[in-house]
């Protein structure tokens, strides 16, 4: 079709080293996961990064200085105004909800048993979305997408646009990745 745009590939820019905020800053993608610095930068980072059109994910167990109760969860909310956080924890998707935040679950795909306990984890806290660690998992992705309800994220070991598109095409509907290269 003459003139149409090829719509971007859903990709959200992990930032796990600090010289990678300019690159999000600079990029296409609209949603950034922060998973380094500290709450002494954060201030900064969260504004600049809201000035260029992102949506901000603190990551509370990878950005220090960030406690993992419920009262950082609201510092976050109200101090930064963040969009979401993500966590490990059921018990900081709680408190994200309940201080009007959106919520990522990670999960560790490491084995049948960690998985299964996992979506009975995610249907209690009932996240926004879920991110699946590590990535390159088409048959996992596909078996886990038909046990919730939830959008899910895949990052992690993922290099190239065609790993990429293979995820989605498992049912991914976002792919997390530090490769500034695809932001």
């Amino acid at each position: 079709m003459a003139g149409s745009q090829i719509e971007p590939l859903p990709i959200i820019a992990s930032i796990t080293k600090p010289e990678q905020i300019e690159a999000a800053l600079k990029s296409r993608v609209k949603r950034v996961n922060l998973m380094t610095g500290d709450i002494m930068k954060l201030a900064d980072i969260v504004t600049n990064l809201h000035k260029a059109g992102k949506q901000v994910y603190v990551h509370t167990e990878m950005v220090n200085g960030i406690g993992r109760d419920s009262s950082a969860v609201q510092y976050l909310a109200k101090t930064f105004a963040v969009d979401g956080i993500i966590s490990t924890k059921t018990n900081a998707i709680a408190a994200a909800k309940q201080s009007g935040l959106r919520s990522i679950q990670r999960i560790f795909a490491i084995d049948t048993a960690a998985i299964e306990t996992a979506i009975k984890m995610i249907g209690q806290s009932q996240p926004d979305e879920v991110e699946i660690m590590p990535g390159l998992m088409p048959r996992v992705i596909r078996d886990v997408k038909a046990k919730m309800n939830r959008p899910i994220i895949v990052g992690g070991l993922i290099r190239t646009e065609e790993e990429i598109r293979e995820m989605l095409l498992a049912g991914a509907d976002h792919v997390s990745l530090g490769d500034t290269r695809h932001w």
